[in-house]
């Protein structure tokens, strides 16, 4: 028996392709003008709430976050910054499953939460990675601080993104998209 069925697949990699366009077209734009690492977090943190959320099934988001790291890596060979991304998708996978939020299909505002905070807490990673790394930041006294700034401002691109993600799954969730979605497969 297949673990991810060829719908599972479909959605993750629509995900991932998602993920890896935006970073590539919009991510470096929004670099160059703010210099705040902001948007892929953002981008990213939404959809792996997003893939866990349609998916539930341990795994769905890690394998995004693979896929994406991928094809990222197609689209921006020298982008080995993405890397921390694919920590971060990981660590985001491995939250999930320990607050088992993929076995819940109930509407509880503690899950929604719960899901933010792991957004926030893997986009820390995902920073403190990054910026230790792949910035260039000298090693010195001064070097710890500069890399908190960093994964403290992809921290808040991650509470941005669970924001967004929670809301996403709140506005499908009370338009009864998922129920209704499994109702027209099952019949098949």
């Amino acid at each position: 028996m297949v673990y991810f069925s060829s719908r599972d697949l479909s959605a993750i990699s629509l995900f991932s392709s998602l993920w890896a366009i935006l970073n590539w077209i919009l991510a470096p734009i929004v670099w160059e003008l703010t210099h705040l690492p902001i948007l892929c977090d953002v981008v990213g943190m939404s959809l792996l709430i997003l893939t866990v959320w349609w998916i539930r099934k341990p795994g769905a988001s890690f394998l995004m976050g693979v896929v994406t790291t991928f094809l990222n890596f197609i689209l921006r060979p020298g982008a080995f910054h993405f890397l921390g991304f694919t920590v971060a998708s990981a660590l985001f996978d491995l939250s999930t499953i320990l607050m088992a939020y993929q076995a819940k299909l109930d509407r509880r505002w503690i899950d929604h939460i719960s899901l933010i905070g792991a957004s926030v807490v893997s986009s820390l990673v995902a920073g403190t990675i990054i910026g230790s790394f792949f910035m260039n930041i000298p090693l010195s006294s001064k070097s710890f601080g500069r890399v908190s700034v960093f994964a403290a401002l992809h921290g808040f691109g991650g509470l941005l993104g669970g924001l967004l993600g929670v809301n996403i799954i709140r506005y499908l969730e009370d338009r009864d998209v998922f129920s209704r979605e499994l109702k027209c497969f099952s019949t098949v």
